[in-house]
């Protein structure tokens, strides 16, 4: 208890250097919490985006289908099997028929594909209602992404050609009437895509009840198993190059941590070796009436205890409200970021929870007291009447 009162007496007499301590380690642990929750925010916004936009419950792919050979498109289509027949019918997995083919915006000539989903589907969040549009019987409604739309000029209510090769090998080309340009969070089905009615694409590519994906609903119950035609493909497979991307971009984070808490201990480290270079005579005084060396270690470990709480509470006092409004309103992203290869929006709201808060808070406060600790090993081999002198090892 003895120790406790002069760590606080000698704490609080400091004055300046005491609240200069306390602030930039409370800048620190504030800054890595900010910094921890928008990589949390950040990989669970991405992932649910790819889920709700894109990859649903996991998908069922033809057996020649890949994704990143476009070639492979001319033969991965196939009838639907009757268990995912079934599944489509009960509402659980929706369809969706791919071509590669050539669109002419603006008189030029531009790679891209053209996908076929049911206009009812409710399995993923694209609004397919709107290629129910009937008020054109000529040409087909097809729907495109805002960035497809900056890319070629299209906007609502323009044609355009496009040129495809059916599944019997003869080239065809239609007019699409862009019927409606949607804001998509996930690149994947934006760029260079449009999206058309399932039934009309079939009869573009002379392919009726045939498709090259199948995609589940996020909530099904039951898997059907794979057949000699369909692969299943679960969220971890379709997901592993975002979690691959994002594990990188957390060493990132993990550089930054390393900075901001190596500065402040470096900020408490200087200060006790200071501090216990000035006080020489006190530790003299303090061990001529009686006190041990582990008591006197003890009291400067203490101090800076101390002080990795006074910065944990100054921390609280303006982090929490801090966290609270970034957590509710989020943060809106510039326009540089919205384009990158993640399905970030136009807001994303990063993720604090009292695990991290604490998480840290505790880190921080053990990587203190460490700090605090090391300068003191000296004192161990101080003389009483050295100390009292004013030398110093």
């Amino acid at each position: 208890m003895l120790l406790l009162k002069l760590a606080i007496r000698n704490i609080t007499h400091a004055g300046l250097r005491t609240w200069l301590n306390v602030i930039v380690l409370s800048v620190a642990f504030v800054s890595i919490v900010i910094t921890e929750g928008l990589y949390d925010g950040i990989s669970e916004q991405v992932r649910d985006t790819e889920i709700d936009s894109n990859i649903g419950g996991g998908q069922f792919w033809h057996k020649d289908y890949d994704p990143f050979n476009p070639f492979s498109l001319e033969i991965s289509h196939s009838e639907i099997s009757s268990d995912l027949k079934k599944e489509i019918e009960r509402g659980n997995a929706s369809a969706v028929l791919i071509v590669s083919a050539a669109i002419f915006p603006r008189h030029l000539i531009q790679s891209v594909l053209i996908k076929g989903i049911d206009p009812d589907q409710k399995i993923i969040n694209l609004p397919a209602s709107f290629l129910k549009d009937n008020s054109d019987t000529i040409s087909i409604p097809g729907i495109i992404g805002k960035r497809m739309s900056e890319n070629t000029g299209l906007k609502e209510g323009d044609y355009v050609s496009a040129r495809w090769r059916n599944v019997k090998g003869t080239f065809d080309a239609e007019d699409i009437k862009i019927v409606k340009v949607i804001e998509i969070n996930t690149p994947l089905i934006d760029k260079d895509q449009i999206w058309i009615p399932l039934g009309r694409m079939q009869r573009m590519m002379r392919a009726p009840g045939q498709a090259t994906i199948i995609i589940l609903n996020k909530n099904i119950y039951r898997v059907p198993t794979n057949s000699r035609e369909w692969i299943y493909k679960d969220q971890n497979y379709l997901l592993k190059d975002i979690n691959n991307n994002i594990s990188r971009k957390k060493i990132y984070s993990s550089f930054l941590y390393l900075i901001l808490i190596g500065m402040a201990l470096l900020a408490v480290f200087d200060t006790q070796v200071l501090s216990i270079f000035k006080r020489r005579r006190e530790m003299g005084t303090l061990m001529a009436l009686g006190m041990t060396k582990p008591k006197i270690i003890g009291l400067f470990t203490i101090e800076g205890c101390l002080t990795g709480i006074l910065a944990f509470i100054l921390g609280s006092l303006y982090g929490i409200p801090l966290l609270t409004y970034l957590a509710k309103e989020g943060i809106v992203l510039p326009r540089m970021v919205q384009q990158s290869q993640f399905a970030i929006g136009l807001i994303f709201y990063p993720k604090y929870g009292l695990r991290l808060y604490f998480v840290t808070a505790l880190i921080l406060f053990v990587s203190v007291i460490i700090v605090s600790f090391l300068p003191t090993r000296r004192i161990t081999k101080l003389k009483p009447t050295d100390a009292l002198k004013g030398k110093f090892l």
